[in-house]
């Protein structure tokens, strides 16, 4: 079973990529989501194409191999719009054989979980405390959601915040608001140097927060190591990063407590498994970043559901108007007593919306 064609169907904000092999049979994968999804597809068509086509993908264990391959092929163009354009193919692939054989790509892994439970994550710097603490306790109250994540700090901000004060203000009135029983969990998508990262942390310790993401830049390990060491609540990171050199390298430090690889970043459902079983072997648990509606959360669904070293609670967004993501994929994913079902049924367990796809930019590459 060959690889025969590459097809995407990408808009301004999303990429969908479907494999087709030579015997017939399909799979839909997506690359990184948001912006400059045309990129990535046409990476994808000019450099991970010549790797890919003609590839043997009969077994499931050809995926990961494939996916190396392909990166250490475009070795002179390490990072991002590599990793992005490989994990649109390696998604496909885990469709394709969770098809095959009529399982759900969680129990491809061997997971045996129907549902998430899922934290609400705000992404929302804009918004004021005030407004932030009454909308989450309004989605408490009718998703039962048991824990939410809000943005401090200003992202890469050098210690500034979104406006003077807000990072301390943000804080307490939403503890108030959700009360002591919902964790609360906070981002600083790198926005602080180490002295201000553990200035911010005690007073977050003050309040039950219970995880810290991404409180220094993140290329910036060692300063992230000395914000873990100074502090008593989880610091996380991984999100931004694409090595799985830098992820050995995180853990073997400690520089978080929690590792959190973006499956469309790092290059696909293999590659963030392999940062999983790393982060296992440490004893460090794992939660990947999933910061919107598109596939990257149904993604994200199967693989919390099947590694056992998962967090207890995954990234779920609660910026449900935006409409990039409307009508992606049916039946569309909820939030029922605070948790999200698995789907499924075979591969990813959902249907890209054809009418959706009819409106993409369309392009192919074949043998």
């Amino acid at each position: 079973m060959k690889i025969a064609s590459i097809e995407t169907f990408t808009t301004k904000e999303i990429n969908i990529v479907r494999i087709r092999t030579d015997d017939g049979k399909e799979g839909y994968g997506q690359t990184a989501p948001y912006i400059h999804a045309n990129i990535a597809a046409l990476v994808l068509h000019q450099q991970i194409s010549p790797y890919v086509l003609g590839a043997d993908v009969s077994r499931m264990e050809d995926i990961a191999p494939l996916s190396e391959k392909c990166i250490e092929g475009e070795h002179k163009f390490p990072g991002s719009y590599v990793c992005r354009a490989v994990g649109g193919v390696d998604t496909a692939l885990w469709d394709l054989h969770g098809k095959i054989q009529n399982k759900s790509v969680c129990e491809l892994l061997g997971g045996t979980q129907t549902a998430v439970q899922v934290y609400g994550s705000s992404m929302s710097r804009s918004i004021t405390p005030e407004q932030e603490a009454e909308r989450l306790t309004r989605l408490k109250q009718s998703h039962g959601f048991k824990a939410f994540k809000i943005r401090i700090g200003s992202p890469f901000g050098h210690d500034e915040d979104a406006w003077p004060g807000r990072t301390e203000a943000i804080v307490p009135a939403v503890r108030e608001a959700i009360g002591p029983d919902t964790l609360l969990y906070v981002d600083a998508n790198s926005g602080f140097s180490p002295e201000r990262a553990i200035e911010v942390g005690h007073m977050l310790e003050q309040y039950d927060v219970c995880h810290y993401e991404e409180p220094c830049p993140y290329p910036e390990l060692e300063w992230t190591q000395q914000v873990n060491q100074a502090l008593s609540l989880a610091v996380t990171g991984g999100e931004q990063d694409t090595c799985l050199a830098q992820f050995k390298r995180m853990i073997s430090m400690r520089a978080v407590d929690i590792v959190q690889p973006d499956i469309c970043y790092v290059g696909g459902l293999s590659r963030a498994l392999k940062v999983a079983k790393m982060a296992e072997e440490a004893g460090i648990a794992c939660t990947p970043h999933s910061a919107n509606l598109s596939m990257v959360t149904v993604f994200t669904l199967h693989m919390m559901g099947a590694i056992p070293n998962a967090g207890p609670f995954m990234e779920y967004t609660i910026e449900w108007d935006n409409s990039w993501t409307d009508g992606l994929f049916m039946p569309p994913l909820k939030v029922v007593d605070g948790s999200v079902a698995i789907p499924k049924g075979p591969g990813w367990g959902v249907q890209i919306n054809k009418e959706w796809l009819e409106k993409a930019d369309y392009r192919i590459t074949s043998l």
